[in-house]
């Protein structure tokens, strides 16, 4: 089926829209945007820039997709955002393309729920399946794996990167990067735990969850330095999910870590 504009709707000529969309009452879609199949925009919103949105994505109303990075350093250098398939950007959500010192693309996985007033910032990468709950902010540069969720009134610090499965909890500031399944909350974040909750909901076994426990508790508690302990991790453990946190931790990072208390 052929897309399906309201007649208020402004499209400027060289926008790519796909079958099934639906644009409604009010919307303005640039020159450069492309959306792929089944895409819908409610009323009143934007998406600028050189956008990409995947197929079957709904955007809500006032949402601004794909303007310009929040960033004194941006010259008008040409930047993109991609945005997968099947996700749900509710009312007011902001999301600014890249940078050039950032690599140029914002990465916005599949499945995904963005709760009202939502920002990303410019060089964000996200995974699939990741939500942000109203009011939440993600700064530049951070990435966030598969299965996060970040709480309202959240606020994620530039270049920290939050692993597989972690969950923020509300009204909570990450200031560093945050082990895959871990559980902060705080005003001034904390790694309290793991997100035991989320485990059982994907249906991690009870050896790997016990597993995790044991392993938490040798980062909280072993001898030397967090990295020391994390590789004797990886060189004791068999579980996937432990490997996972144990490759979080040795890997790049730009920030600091947020330790078990």
């Amino acid at each position: 089926m052929d897309a399906v504009i309201h007649p208020s709707a402004v499209v400027e000529d060289g926008a790519k829209i796909g079958p099934d969309c639906r644009i409604g009452p009010f919307c303005h879609v640039g020159p450069d945007v492309v959306l792929g199949r089944g895409v819908e925009l409610k009323s009143h919103v934007v998406v600028a820039g050189n956008t990409e949105i995947g197929d079957e994505t709904m955007v809500f109303s006032f949402a601004v997709i794909g303007e310009i990075p929040q960033d004194l350093k941006f010259r008008g250098e040409q930047t993109s955002l991609v945005i997968g398939k099947r996700n749900r950007i509710r009312e007011h959500v902001t999301m600014n393309t890249g940078t050039q010192g950032g690599g140029g693309v914002t990465r916005v996985g599949d499945d995904g729920l963005f709760m009202a007033g939502c920002h990303v910032a410019h060089d964000v990468q996200i995974g699939n399946r990741v939500i942000l709950v109203n009011n939440s902010a993600v700064a530049g540069h951070c990435v966030l794996e598969d299965d996060v969720i970040v709480g309202g009134l959240s606020g994620v610090h530039q270049w920290v990167r939050i692993g597989k499965g972690a969950i923020i909890g509300a009204v909570t500031m990450v200031t560093n990067d945050v082990i895959p399944h871990g559980l902060v909350q705080a005003p001034r974040g904390k790694l309290d735990g793991l997100n035991l909750v989320g485990l059982k909901r994907r249906g991690v076994s009870r050896a790997d969850i016990t597993a995790l426990r044991a392993a938490f508790q040798m980062l909280a508690q072993g001898e030397g330095a967090f990295q020391d302990r994390a590789r004797r991790l990886g060189n004791e453990t068999t579980s996937d999910y432990v490997r996972e946190i144990v490759d979080f931790i040795l890997g790049e990072s730009d920030r600091s870590y947020l330790t078990p208390g």
